[in-house]
């Protein structure tokens, strides 16, 4: 079977707000950059910019302890959003032909950290904590139980590429006829863990973070969920395409020349009979840390280019790690099909461009495409290599 697939329902919590109105309006804006803020509360003493969900958490008192943890909170956020598409999925296929693939890299760990304090002081783990909570499967588990999918139900975690794989899997799935629907996307969480391992890499910025600037000094950590529902009915968005390789270069840096990621793009592009002067706009990975930026800047230039209009997202929603690809996903997804004025999502940092680095064609505030976007990449490249770029099309 070698059918289309269509992300046919979307749903998003982030740093920008929860629903896909909300974080429309807080992409779009011109005024000024929304979403990341200055914060203490996973830094104490420490101020460092991050970009946390805003107001209350969805509540998981009714679920298994196992499967409570802030990671889930913000699935259940996501999910409520595309409940309806969903059940209606399950009531249309059978709920054994509904898969669930699901990306991470915190999954509940957080909920670790909250206890630790106590559990050595006083003996015993407390009994608010299960070891399965931090569980890299506990996201997939948690999903399946909460949307009925009795289908294959997996949890990818490749550090920053986690969700964008996940997404490809659920199209291998579709095509493969393993499936007839697969709830699809991921989620991260804000925990201390994060925060300390990358600033133990120097890799933080304690402002919002200024991605290509010749000033770039560092990400900042995020969190946030998004999940769609993925088959082969035509709908508003369309998996067009997508390239997965691996650099084999180095634990956490990426390859300088980005040799591999380029070919990522360039099997996305083959996946979708695309050529690179069809795409209208490229999502970045842009975390703003020297390496990375100066790798994805060198694979913008060789694969489709220096004119096309690119943003990194990341000052808006900061690097929600394994959740990027999908909270991302989201957003090219808004650009596509609710996006009536063809707006770019805008790349917001000081203008210092690094003259060391190819210049690229960086959407300003408010800028506008010359037509409906119709063709947009989005770029997620990991620790280890780990290189997945998507290809999204108007359905």
């Amino acid at each position: 079977m070698n059918a289309s697939v269509y992300l046919n329902e979307a749903g998003v919590t982030c740093a920008l707000g929860d629903g896909l109105d909300a974080v429309g309006r807080a992409l779009f804006a011109d005024d000024r950059p929304h979403g990341v803020a200055v914060s203490e509360r996973w830094s104490p003493g420490r101020p460092l910019a991050v970009g946390e969900v805003p107001g209350v958490l969805a509540d998981l008192s009714d679920c298994p302890l196992p499967l409570r943890s802030r990671n889930n909170a913000l699935l259940r956020m996501a999910y409520a959003q595309i409940r309806a598409g969903c059940e209606q999925a399950i009531a249309r296929y059978g709920a054994h032909r509904v898969a669930v693939v699901l990306g991470t890299s915190t999954s509940g760990i957080g909920e670790t950290e909250a206890v630790m304090a106590q559990r050595h002081a006083e003996g015993p783990w407390p009994a608010r904590f299960h070891y399965a909570q931090q569980e890299i499967g506990a996201p997939s588990r948690f999903l399946a139980a909460e949307s009925g999918a009795r289908g294959p139900a997996w949890t990818v975690s490749t550090a920053c590429s986690s969700s964008a794989k996940a997404l490809a899997s659920a199209a291998r799935l579709l095509r493969a006829g393993i499936a007839d629907a697969v709830i699809a996307g991921g989620a991260d969480s804000l925990c201390a863990f994060t925060i300390a391992g990358f600033s133990a890499l120097e890799a933080v910025s304690a402002q919002r973070c200024n991605p290509f600037s010749q000033r770039r000094n560092g990400i900042n950590i995020g969190e946030g969920a998004a999940l769609f529902l993925l088959t082969r009915e035509p709908g508003p968005v369309r998996l067009a395409g997508w390239g997965e390789t691996a650099d084999a270069h180095h634990i956490s840096a990426p390859d300088p020349h980005g040799a591999m990621a380029v070919v990522a793009v360039e099997q996305a592009l083959a996946r979708a009979g695309l050529r690179a002067g069809d795409i209208d706009y490229v999502n970045l990975h842009g975390t703003a840390t020297a390496q990375n930026d100066a790798m994805e800047s060198q694979v913008v230039a060789a694969s489709v280019g220096q004119g096309v209009p690119v943003s990194s997202t990341k000052p808006l929603t900061g690097h929600t790690l394994g959740a990027a690809g999908a909270v991302e996903a989201a957003l090219c997804w808004l650009s596509i099909a609710r996006n009536p004025h063809a707006l770019l999502p805008p790349h917001w940092w000081d203008g210092e461009a690094d003259p060391t680095l190819p210049a690229l064609a960086f959407a300003r505030p408010g800028e506008r495409a010359g037509r409906p976007l119709r063709h947009v990449l989005s770029h997620s490249f990991a620790f280890g290599g780990s290189n997945a770029v998507l290809m999204f099309g108007a359905g």
